[in-house]
């Protein structure tokens, strides 16, 4: 019905191509406009002024070797003034923006390590963006941005990259609990060594309580009976604390306790020894 009367309605973010005889005559913008076909003015086409976006998916090669898949996207529009250059300059505006970025991409990429390419992509993003906004300004697009929206290698180096990641925590964790269990035994051998030293303490006292306690009581049997010696009365608490442990470990049903010499002609020799250990201790 527009072309009966010659009328063309043009849409919002939208500009049409005019042409006369099959020659560029100008950009109609967004409204009504008058074409009289019997003149022989027409549209040619339409040219969308919204913002676009491609994602494109690029397959290269880091310097150590590893095969990634980078998605870059890609932001762009067709200017207004320049609507022309957009509309008859390219045939497939797509497939040129992707030539564009498997370019910058894979010249730059294979300069980085896998590491490097995942820390740099902001650097990667800014190459491909100024060497499209370069080459594109020519045609009558304006590009907007370019982002690196992902980089994913190979599913094999993936799984050895968190491998490790996995054994160098573990290895922290392994130094950690070394250190904790290092802390744990200098903690336990010095509280072992404290009750040790204090054990010592306990026995010496005991020892000097006993010879304090075999001092008095031979002093005291010594003045209480005349004529005996301290060898005496020695031998007597000897035999006597020597036939107290024997009913000790004869009363017992179930002792395990071995008393050797057993002999009472062993008490001698034992009064001997601790004779000695006393005029020892005595002595110091």
């Amino acid at each position: 019905m527009g072309n009966l009367f010659c009328c063309v309605q043009v849409g919002q973010s939208t500009v049409a191509i005019k042409e006369r005889f099959g020659r560029f005559e100008d950009v109609l913008e967004p409204g009504c406009h008058c074409l009289p076909w019997f003149l022989g003015s027409q549209v040619a086409g339409h040219l969308s002024l919204r913002l676009q976006q491609l994602d494109v998916r690029c397959e290269t090669k880091t310097k150590d070797n590893v095969f990634v898949n980078v998605v870059a996207s890609i932001q762009y529009r067709a200017l207004a003034d320049k609507a022309s250059d957009a509309f008859y300059k390219l045939t497939d505006t797509r497939k040129q923006i992707q030539a564009y970025v498997f370019d910058v991409i894979r010249a730059s990429v294979p300069k980085l390590n896998l590491d490097d390419v995942f820390e740099q992509k902001t650097e990667i993003a800014k190459a491909v963006e100024e060497e499209l906004e370069k080459a594109m300004s020519a045609y009558g697009y304006e590009i907007a941005q370019t982002l690196i929206v992902d980089i994913e290698p190979d599913v094999h180096v993936k799984r050895a990259m968190n491998e490790i990641n996995a054994a160098a925590r573990m290895r922290v964790a392994a130094n950690e609990k070394a250190e904790a269990e290092k802390i744990l035994q200098i903690k336990r051998a010095e509280g072992e060594a404290e009750s040790k030293y204090l054990s010592g303490l306990g026995i010496a006292r005991q020892r000097q309580a006993i010879v304090d306690g075999l001092r008095d009581s031979v002093l005291g049997f010594s003045v209480n009976v005349p004529g005996t010696t301290a060898k005496d009365v020695m031998d007597m608490v000897l035999v006597t604390q020597y036939f107290d442990t024997m009913k000790e470990i004869g009363a017992a049903s179930k002792s395990s306790a071995v008393f050797i010499p057993h002999g009472p002609g062993a008490v001698r020799d034992v009064a001997t020894q601790i004779r000695e250990g006393l005029l020892q201790a005595a002595h110091q």
